[in-house]
């Protein structure tokens, strides 16, 4: 299993997603729906994500490939990859990531929805 660092701004991403998600929780708790939110939804997926790139950066599901737009921090010959944390939705949820710096970590770059 891969240690997993951050960038402060996917860092701050991933929190903003849990309040939301914290947030709807409680609105749900308060109001007695049994339904889940978006916000619930998107969290639970990232996250999911987040774990699996952890777990097999190559797992099938993630549909991680890569991406040229956004240079590596650490090496400008290295490769930076997008991995799917949604499919199929309008303005679907990426996880962009790279190996690094050492050996055995990942870096979350940034967690946007695809454009």
């Amino acid at each position: 299993m891969a240690t997993v660092r951050w960038t402060p701004t996917a860092r701050r991403r991933f929190d903003q997603l849990q309040a939301a998600a914290d947030k709807a929780i409680e609105t749900r708790a308060r109001t007695g729906r049994s339904k889940s939110s978006r916000q619930e939804g998107l969290f639970k997926q990232v996250r999911k994500t987040i774990l699996l790139l952890a777990a097999d950066p190559r797992h099938t599901g993630l549909q991680t490939h890569p991406y040229h737009s956004i240079p590596s921090p650490f090496d400008p010959k290295a490769k930076v990859f997008e991995a799917y944390a949604q499919n199929r939705t309008p303005g679907a949820y990426r996880v962009f990531w790279c190996y690094g710096p050492d050996a055995g970590e990942i870096t979350i770059l940034a967690i946007t929805p695809h454009p």
